[in-house]
């Protein structure tokens, strides 16, 4: 599962922890957390070890016990209408049929939290939806590792609210 394309928001979230030194994975709020700094900023990076359907149960904890407003917290998924490789930030909107993303929506009352966008592309027939984002990626798909590489190298920017320079600064395919 570690390379399966529904994985790729934890494939980030993995990339930043170890790019800048956060603790150790372990298991709390039904999940697995690293704690850490990127620069000023203290941050707690969250994989929530529920199915996906219900991940928001994860999330709700952490923020509960966190005093974290829906807006101070950013998603990272993997998102079927953008090209593989490419990255929009949005935030709130709808969860366009994302299991994980309506869970978290449900269980913070609201959808206004940030969301990493991070493109796996459609496989052309709706018929093909679910085998496509529960496949690993190939070897041949040599975008993932520069893609994850600029996410955790440019996290300081989400980390300070920077959004629009973090966008401009991962690289597109």
């Amino acid at each position: 599962m570690a390379r399966n394309r529904h994985n790729i928001g934890f494939m980030a979230v993995d990339a930043i922890a170890a790019r800048h030194g956060f603790s150790p994975w372990r298991a709390r709020f039904r999940g697995m957390v690293a704690e850490g700094r990127i620069g000023t900023e203290k941050l707690l990076l969250l994989k929530p070890m529920t199915y996906m359907n219900l991940s928001g149960e994860s999330v709700q904890e952490a923020a509960a016990f966190f005093k974290i407003e829906p807006a101070g917290i950013t998603v990272f998924h993997d998102e079927l209408d953008i090209a593989p490789g490419a990255v929009r930030m949005k935030k709130g909107g709808g969860h366009a049929g994302h299991n994980g993303l309506r869970s978290i929506d449900r269980h913070l009352s609201t959808p206004e939290y940030w969301r990493v966008r991070l493109g796996i592309g459609h496989p052309g027939d709706k018929a093909r939806v679910t085998g496509h984002v529960l496949s690993d990626f190939s070897k041949a798909e040599t975008w993932l590792a520069p893609l994850l590489d600029d996410v955790a190298a440019n996290a300081d920017l989400l980390a300070t609210g920077k959004t629009e320079e973090f966008c401009a600064r991962v690289k597109q395919a």
